[in-house]
């Protein structure tokens, strides 16, 4: 959708960067010039990943990796320094790294609460503050980005944790646009519908009437391709955005407008057995 070099000499980290939408994002920013550092707990995948940027782009700088947990503090600061270090700055960073699962509000236990809590707003947190304390060392400004879900704004029965979680990434987002739109930085956020890749279908749809009890949830009454989720985010982290900070771009083919409920609207129309 951009024109080829648009991140030419820029770099940046993207979390949940080895597979999915995060992957896909930096696949195709690597694409366009830029240079992407992705963090995911498995190094496995994250060598998998990068050994297919280089090979896509014919650029071995295009992309490396950092094997982490965003919920330790001290892992990402040092990763954040790291990057820093060997590319000389970060110009933009990418939140992606997401946990959930579906389990009712009172059955859902302290650990699995903190687990979710823990790596989509502390882990956003962390990776937010790490990078933005460097952007604004520099000078130069930068970009960040967050990939939310719409249940962050309405309700999201079935994913209490994931929802409440969302809904503090999308509230800092909007803040640090404002606390640190004078360092030239700007936050905002996407929103993606239901995209169709192997772990979100693992986790949420793994069978075929759930996944036709979401595409009924959707006015469009499809899911969302992977590039158009890339679409939206590589414009939000270009300068063809660069007046656009504190916002929330949502590409979800009009679900949210249908009703919040849609988990337990989904289970109503499983046939029992």
């Amino acid at each position: 959708m951009l024109p080829e070099k648009t991140f030419e000499g820029r770099v940046g980290i993207i979390t949940g960067g080895a597979t999915g939408i995060g992957n896909a994002i930096a696949r195709e920013v690597a694409r366009l010039g830029g240079r992407v550092v992705l963090v995911s707990r498995k190094e496995e995948n994250l060598a998998k990943a990068v050994e297919q940027i280089r090979s896509e782009t014919g650029r071995a700088e295009a992309a490396g990796y950092h094997a982490l947990d965003v919920r330790d503090a001290e892992a990402v600061e040092a990763m954040a320094a790291k990057v820093e270090s060997d590319y000389g700055k970060i110009d933009f960073l990418i939140n992606n790294a997401a946990g959930n699962f579906i389990v009712p509000a009172e059955q859902l236990s302290v650990n699995g609460w903190n687990s979710v809590i823990g790596i989509v707003l502390n882990g956003t947190f962390y990776c937010s503050s790490a990078v933005g304390k460097r952007m604004i060392a520099k000078g130069n400004g930068g970009v960040m980005l967050n990939v939310i879900a719409n249940y962050a704004w309405m309700a999201g029965p079935g994913v209490i944790h994931s929802a409440s979680a969302k809904a503090g990434v999308l509230a800092m987002a909007r803040t640090l646009a404002v606390e640190w739109a004078r360092h030239k930085i700007r936050v905002n956020c996407i929103t993606p519908g239901p995209v169709d890749t192997p772990g979100a279908a693992e986790r949420l749809f793994p069978d075929p009437a759930v996944i036709e009890g979401i595409r009924k949830t959707i006015p469009l009454r499809r899911f969302a391709s992977l590039e158009e989720i890339v679409n939206g985010a590589v414009y939000l982290l270009s300068d063809y955005a660069a007046y656009v900070t504190g916002e929330n771009l949502v590409i979800d083919g009009g679900q949210w407008l249908s009703g919040s409920d849609y988990f337990t609207r989904i289970k109503q129309m499983i046939p029992r057995s």
